[in-house]
């Protein structure tokens, strides 16, 4: 298929957003909009359709930050919250495209999705609930019409967690830890894009240092970070922690690989 593709980052921060709710320290105060963070999502787009990573629960905001008028599928990395709460509203796009909506998830997304949207997949067919169809996927590469997707598993904590692989771009979020199989899945990749939540150590994610240490193993041409909090610090601050090649994400940052 054609190698062209195109990234947006919908949203670049951890589960609670940035600025966090009720927070007044220097990164949720901060005037620079590069640290204003929703929840962790990326837009791929190629040959003129569009596929989103996550649904959290900015995505309506997301949606029409970027004023996208078509979409053609959804795919999950894992079943937290803050990347699939916000599901429901793809029901706009059903009512635009007049067309179920493709999921792609594993059957621990699709177990959530049934508790979370059960009113979605009762039977009971409503006018106004999302229309979805959900796609199963397992550790192996799968195609979207024709478009190959590689899932690669991590591990967040003690969750799988699937990353995934568009041609030469590689998406990561929520890792802790990654399988030597999984990198060389990832090997070879243009550009990366990991989570780095904070400097100090989690239990869950790389820090910084970990996510460092990840991407020189790599070695992808470019790195990006992801995911990252406001105990990180500001976007001017991060960017000057990073190598030359390693910059922090932002929301609304475009990556074209023409």
């Amino acid at each position: 298929m054609n190698q062209n593709l195109k990234i947006t980052f919908l949203g670049t921060g951890t589960s609670g957003g940035v600025p966090v709710i009720a927070c007044s320290c220097m990164v949720c105060t901060s005037e620079d909009p590069k640290d204003n963070r929703l929840r962790s999502s990326i837009m791929v787009s190629s040959n003129d359709e569009n596929y989103v990573v996550d649904t959290g629960p900015d995505f309506r905001q997301q949606m029409l930050r970027i004023k996208l008028k078509s979409l053609k599928a959804v795919l999950f990395t894992h079943e937290h919250k803050d990347h699939l709460a916000g599901l429901d509203d793809v029901r706009a796009f059903n009512y635009v495209e007049k067309r179920d909506m493709e999921v792609y998830c594993d059957e621990l997304v699709r177990t959530a999705l049934h508790r979370e949207f059960h009113y979605v997949f009762s039977g009971n067919k409503y006018p106004g609930i999302p229309k979805v169809n959900i796609n199963l996927i397992q550790n192996e590469t799968f195609n979207i019409e024709g478009f190959p997707v590689i899932p690669i598993q991590v591990m967040h904590h003690k969750m799988p967690v699937f990353g995934f692989r568009f041609n030469d771009f590689t998406y990561i979020t929520d890792a802790k830890t990654v399988a030597p199989e999984e990198r060389d899945k990832i090997r070879g990749s243009k550009i990366l894009v990991v989570n780095a939540l904070r400097k100090e150590e989690h239990i869950s994610h790389f820090n910084l240092e970990q996510a460092l240490a990840f991407i020189a193993d790599i070695q992808p041409e470019k790195a990006y970070l992801t995911h990252i909090s406001h105990l990180f610090g500001t976007h001017e601050e991060i960017e000057k922690l990073l190598p030359e090649n390693v910059f922090a994400a932002y929301d609304g940052l475009v990556i074209d690989m023409n």
